[in-house]
């Protein structure tokens, strides 16, 4: 990547398309800091990230890459990251809903205490792709961190189920900054601003 310059505004919704190759993901992984720019800084609050002590910058940022993982727990503990508490029904019910769940947990015979997949438990769930990426994106939905990354959090899902999705999306992450990478432009008109990342 180089010449990339932009601004990200507090609570502003950020859609990055581009071709396959084009630096997208990179530019998600520098911000993350799963590696570090040779050239120039990335800044956080007008603060150079690599400031940040790397564990507790992260815990700000929620995110849903291509390669998520469904846990071999239950349903509720899967969308919370953490082991299910009493009153914890519905702050996950809630990101279920958000992320168009609402009809796959219907047919679910255990509700939110559902086992996924049959690693440990014989009766338990596997999901579809799609299942899946609604899933981790529910997980987005129950964690209030004030910044999100999506890469390409829809890949699965056929562009209606894309297009409700990225709408929950806006609404459940309202006052949050949010960048998501999309190579649907129907999903990218959602954004407050576009960049193409092209050459």
């Amino acid at each position: 990547l180089r010449d990339v310059n932009m601004t990200i505004r507090k609570g502003e919704k950020i859609a990055i398309v581009g071709y396959n190759g084009a630096g997208k993901t990179t530019l998600i992984k520098l911000i993350m800091r799963f590696y570090d720019v040779s050239e120039g800084e990335i800044l956080y609050n007008g603060v150079n990230i690599k400031e940040y002590d790397p564990e507790a910058y992260r815990e700000r940022i929620g995110t849903v890459f291509q390669d998520y993982k469904i846990f071999a727990t239950s349903l509720a503990e899967n969308v919370l990251g953490r082991e299910y508490r009493e009153g914890d029904d519905e702050q996950v019910l809630a990101a279920l809903s958000a992320a168009d769940f609402d009809e796959k947990l219907s047919r679910l015979e255990g509700g939110i205490q559902t086992h996924m997949t049959r690693e440990f438990d014989d009766k338990g769930e596997n999901l579809s792709g799609g299942e899946q990426q609604k899933l981790s994106l529910a997980r987005i939905f129950a964690d209030r961190t004030p910044f999100v990354l999506l890469d390409e959090p829809s890949s699965a899902l056929d562009p209606i189920a894309e297009y409700t999705m990225f709408e929950n999306m806006m609404r459940a992450t309202e006052g949050r900054s949010v960048i998501f990478i999309s190579h649907r432009l129907s999903s990218a008109v959602l954004a407050d601003r576009v960049f193409l990342m092209d050459g």
